[in-house]
C-alpha cells in the first residue's frame, strides 16, 4: 500500500515555523517567519521584511502581517536573503 503524495497545503501547514518569501500578485514581496497558514492559505508572518524585487533591498520591516490567501502569487520556502 502506497501513501498518497502530499498536497502544496499539507507541506505548508507542516512548515509552521520556518522561514517563507511570499510574493503578492501587486508583485509585493514579504519575507518572515511563517506563524499559521490556514486551509485558505491565509498567512500571518512574524519578523517580517518587504523587499523592493527591482533592488533586492530591504525596504521595510514589520513585528506580524496578514497575507489574504487569494493574493499569494507564490511561496518560498527557506529563502536566501
Amino acid at each position: 500500500m502506497s501513501k498518497s503524495p502530499a498536497t502544496p497545503l499539507a507541506f505548508l501547514h507542516r512548515s509552521n515555523g520556518s522561514l517563507v518569501r511570499v510574493r503578492l500578485k501587486s508583485g509585493d514581496e514579504f519575507s518572515g517567519r511563517l506563524e499559521i497558514c490556514d486551509d485558505h492559505m491565509n498567512l500571518v508572518l512574524e519578523d517580517v521584511k518587504e523587499w523592493d524585487v527591482k533592488t533586492g533591498s530591504a525596504i521595510r520591516r514589520y513585528g506580524k502581517i496578514f497575507i489574504r490567501g487569494n493574493n499569494v502569487l507564490f511561496i518560498m520556502l527557506n529563502p536566501e536573503e
